[in-house]
C-alpha cells in the first residue's frame, strides 16, 4: 500500500493510493477539490474549487480594500497561466473577499515603481523601460481574455479603476444591487492603460457613454450598468452573487469542453475581425473540432435523457 500526504489547513491527510473509493463520498469529494487547488498558493489571490470542475478566484486583500499591488499583478499571470491548461478546471468565478470587490491600484505601492526609473538614464531609456512595465501590466488582466475556460466577473460593492480594467476581460459580469463602477484613472492624471479604454466601448456598446464615463471618472451605478449591457443581472447581496454565479459556472463546467473553449475563442475572434474572416475562422476551426467523440456523447445523452459526461481536455 502507498501512501502520499497532502498539507491542507485542516491538517496533514493521508489517502492511500487506489483506496480512495473506501472514504465516504463527501470526504472524497474533498480530497479530490484539495488536490486540484493545492498549487494555486498566493499572497493576494486565493483559488479554491467549490464545484466540481469550478474554480473560484477570490482577490484576497480584504484590509487593503483588495487594493492592486505589485504582487497582485504578477500573481494574476501566473494563476491564470495555470488555470489555462488545467484539465480540471472548466469554468471560474472571479471575486473579491471582504467590503468591496477592489479598489484599483494600490496608490502607495506602485508609486515605487515609477520611483524606481533610474534618473541618470537618458529619456527615450526611462520611456522603454516604463512601456515594458505597462506591457506587463497589461497582461495581468490579458491573461482572463486568453484563458480558454470562461470567467465570470462577481462583483460587489465598489469595482474601481484598475477592477474595471479587470472586469472588461471577463466573459460574463454580475453584480450586487449597491456595486457602483468608476473609472478613476482620468481623475488620478493619466489615462487608463490595461484594457478599459480597448475593451469597455466593445461591451457597451455606447460611444458616447464610455467617453463620459472616462473623461469625468464618475460613477456608473449598478442598474445604469446593466442597462448599458456592463453587466447583465444584478442580485440583491454577495451571497446570493457568488450562490448564483457558482451555479452558471457549474452549468457551463457541465458542457462539453471542447465546445465551451472553441466558443469563448471564436467569440474573441470574431469581436476584433469583420464577419467574413470569422466564418472562414470558424469554418478552419471547425473542421477539426467537429470530430470530437462530445458531439455523440451528447447526442446519445439526449435521446436517453441523460446528463453527458465529457471526457478532460
Amino acid at each position: 500500500m502507498f501512501w502520499k500526504a497532502f498539507g491542507a489547513r485542516q491538517g496533514l491527510i493521508l489517502i492511500a493510493k487506489g483506496a480512495t473509493n473506501q472514504l465516504p463520498r463527501n470526504r472524497t469529494v474533498f480530497i479530490s477539490r484539495m488536490m486540484s487547488t493545492q498549487e494555486y498558493k498566493f499572497e493576494t489571490l486565493e483559488v479554491t474549487k467549490p464545484r466540481d470542475h469550478v474554480f473560484q478566484v477570490n482577490i484576497n486583500r480584504p484590509e487593503k480594500r483588495n487594493a492592486m499591488n505589485q504582487t497582485f499583478w504578477s500573481e494574476m499571470v501566473t494563476c491564470f497561466n495555470k488555470i489555462a491548461t488545467d484539465t480540471e478546471c472548466r469554468a471560474v468565478v472571479l471575486s473579491g473577499a471582504g467590503k468591496i470587490f477592489t479598489a484599483g491600484l494600490d496608490l502607495m505601492d506602485m508609486a515605487s515603481v515609477i520611483m524606481s526609473q533610474q534618473d541618470d538614464q537618458d529619456v527615450s531609456r526611462r520611456a522603454y523601460n516604463m512601456r515594458k512595465t505597462i506591457l506587463q501590466f497589461q497582461e495581468s488582466f490579458s491573461v482572463i481574455e486568453k484563458c480558454p475556460q470562461p470567467v465570470i466577473a462577481a462583483i460587489h460593492s465598489a469595482c474601481v479603476g484598475g477592477g474595471v480594467d479587470m472586469i472588461c476581460a471577463c466573459d460574463i459580469r454580475w453584480c450586487t444591487s449597491d456595486a457602483w463602477f468608476q473609472v478613476k484613472e482620468v481623475e488620478l492624471g493619466l489615462a487608463a492603460d490595461v484594457g478599459t479604454l480597448q475593451r469597455l466601448p466593445k461591451i457597451v456598446g455606447n460611444e458616447s457613454l464610455v467617453r463620459e464615463l472616462c473623461y469625468t471618472s464618475r460613477k456608473l451605478m449598478s442598474e445604469e450598468a446593466k442597462s448599458f449591457g456592463l453587466v447583465s443581472r444584478i442580485f440583491q447581496d454577495r451571497e446570493s452573487l457568488i450562490d448564483s454565479a457558482l451555479d452558471l459556472a457549474s452549468h457551463i463546467a457541465k458542457m462539453s469542453p471542447v465546445a465551451v473553449s472553441g466558443t469563448k475563442h471564436n467569440l474573441n475572434y470574431s469581436r476584433d475581425h469583420p464577419v467574413d474572416e470569422s466564418l472562414e475562422y470558424i469554418a478552419s476551426w471547425n473542421m477539426s473540432m467537429l470530430q470530437t467523440d462530445d458531439i455523440l456523447k451528447a447526442v446519445q445523452a439526449g435521446m436517453n435523457k441523460e446528463e453527458p459526461t465529457f471526457s478532460k481536455l
